[in-house]
This record gives C-alpha cells, sequence and structure tokens, in this order.
C-alpha cells in the first residue's frame, strides 16, 4: 500500500512523552515504528519510494521534518541543533493530547508555513499563491524542509545493503559485529550460509573479563520481516556452537513475535533491524566519511 501523506506531530510528541521527554531523531522515528497507536506502520516509517526523478527517497521523513518544524513552532520541544537530541517542552511533556493539535496551534502553525513561503518567494523572486508544493514540498524536492542530508545517505546506505549479494552481506555483518567488539573466530566463524544455519561465530570480553560465546545471522531482506520461526531455529543452533547468545542482523524488520521469541529462555538473541545497521554504520564510522556543510537561515532573506 502506498505511503500517505499525513501529520507526525501527535506521534512524535507521543514518543518522546513514552521515554521521559528527551530522544535522538532516529530513536523518535523506531518508537513511532513500534507503537501500534502512533498512526504509523514500520513500513510507513521506514519505507521507500523512487521519485519521478529516479532518486529513491523515504517518504515519512517529509512528514517527520515538517512536523519537528511545527512542533518546535507551538513550543513543544525545545530549540536544538541539527542532529542533537529532541527535548519536549513542558507543555509538550504535560499535554494529554486528547485534543492536539488544537484550533489555536493549527492557526500559529499555518502563519509559520504561510511566513516561511513568502520567504522563499522573495528569495526565489518568484509568486506563486496558489503552488502548495512550493510550501510542502513534493517527491522531487530535496530541500531541507522535505528531507535532511543527514537522512539522505542513511537512505542510500540500506538501500544499498538491500542490494549487496548474501555473502557480501554475511561478510558485512561479520566486519559490522566485529567493531562492537566481537572477536571473530578464524575457522568457526566464517562459516558459510547453508553449512549449521550461522553466519558466524566469536567471543566477546566483557569489562568484567568475562568472555562470552557469540552465534551470528545475518539475512539480508528486502521487505519481508524476520518472523519467530527463524529466531527459533536460529535459537537451536545456537546450542549446537554452545553459544552463550546470539546476535541476529537483517536489512529488514522483526515481528512481534520474533521479538518475543529472542528474550525468552536462557540464551537471548541481540535483534539489530535495517535501522539499527545504519545506527552502527555511523557510531563506528564504517566505510563512511564524515561531511560538513553550512545552510543560511532566514535572516539574509527578510526585506526590512
Amino acid at each position: 500500500m502506498a505511503y500517505i501523506r499525513r501529520g507526525a506531530q501527535k506521534a512524535i510528541v507521543r514518543a518522546l512523552q513514552s521515554v521521559g521527554g528527551t530522544a535522538s531523531r532516529d530513536d523518535i522515528k523506531s518508537i513511532i515504528a513500534e507503537d501500534d497507536g502512533s498512526g504509523f506502520t514500520h513500513d510507513d516509517v521506514y519505507g521507500t519510494v523512487i521519485s519521478r526523478k529516479g532518486n529513491e527517497y523515504i517518504p515519512f521523513n517529509y512528514d517527520f521534518n515538517f512536523a519537528m518544524r511545527e512542533l518546535s513552532v507551538i513550543d513543544y520541544i525545545e530549540k536544538s541543533s541539527r542532529g542533537g537530541k529532541v527535548t519536549l517542552t513542558e507543555q509538550g511533556r504535560a499535554d494529554s493530547l486528547s485534543d492536539f493539535p488544537n484550533k489555536a496551534q493549527k492557526h500559529a502553525i499555518r502563519e509559520y508555513w504561510d511566513h516561511t513561503k513568502a520567504l522563499r518567494e522573495a528569495k526565489s523572486g518568484s509568486n506563486n499563491a496558489n503552488d502548495q508544493t512550493s510550501l510542502y514540498g513534493n517527491d522531487d524536492e530535496s530541500t531541507d524542509d522535505a528531507q535532511d542530508v543527514t537522512d539522505t545517505w542513511k537512505t542510500e546506505l540500506l538501500a544499498s545493503l538491500k542490494k549487496f549479494s548474501p555473502t557480501k552481506f554475511e561478510r558485512f555483518s561479520r566486519l559490522l559485529i566485529s567493531q562492537m567488539g566481537v572477536k571473530i573466530d578464524a575457522k568457526m566463524g566464517m562459516v558459510v550460509s547453508g553449512d549449521h544455519g550461522i553466519d558466524g561465530f566469536g567471543y566477546f570480553q566483557s569489562d568484567e573479563f568475562r568472555t562470552s560465546r557469540v552465534a551470528i545471522q545475518s539475512k539480508r531482506y528486502s521487505d519481508a520481516p524476520v518472523g519467530e520461526p527463524e529466531i527459533d531455529k536460529f535459537k537451536g543452533v545456537m546450542d549446537g556452537f554452545n553459544a552463550e547468545y546470539g546476535i541476529f542482523i537483517t536489512t529488514s524488520y522483526y515481528t512481534d513475535g520474533a521479538k518475543k521469541k529472542a528474550v525468552q529462555g536462557a540464551k537471548s538473541v541481540t535483534l539489530i533491524d535495517g535501522p539499527g545497521i545504519v545506527k552502527l554504520v555511523e557510531r563506528y564510522q564504517l566505510h563512511i566519511s564524515p561531511v560538513q556543510t553550512f545552510e543560511l537561515d532566514d535572516y539574509y532573506f527578510e526585506q526590512d
């Protein structure tokens, strides 16, 4: 089913309230995707489509980034730098969301976008009074309002991972997990897919110098989720390797049944989904290079 554009303000506030009022943008999206009451499914939050120009993008990011600006306008989130933590104001923390956004808030948001549109027209020298796409964007835009540059590289990364061959994705998974502190076994850690049902094996030494045996499984899926049977099968294979815990990594996501199965019993399985992979690649800067840029704020376009 195609993604339907809609407001994400309430879902964002609800997500922040559930974790005490402060979270990163990526964590907010993850909470929304897992929250049955958010109004957005996992596919809504992370699903990609192809624009008319042939670029792959996540439609939800448009609504998310618009909503972040709108929440700032009505003083529900504190002003913060791009990429930093998002924090609810006292007003945002206290609202029960039973009548949100209310009439006054909708009016303030409308006034903000009308002002923003006027500034854009002054900047471009055009007058598109009846062109709503000039204000809210469309699937061919790549402006800050529509999709942050920080979102763009993450979308490209996940799309590229989904195109990896199974063998290359297994190698990537072992590389990523080794960056997390797991020492891959030179022999057992290179088991190919289909042999014994695991894609890697290694050892992790904690700060207390306790060494644990770790089994690794990876699944490169485009859209289908990893279900409970796959986790159950992996747990059975872990016993054959005498592993104390497992790490399951996928480019897709996990069903509720898979999540429950992962923490049942004496041996647990750490689940890493597509967005989780992106976070780890960013944390360890694995085959990526940071880029710094600047943008002009509205001050330079206001007319005296």
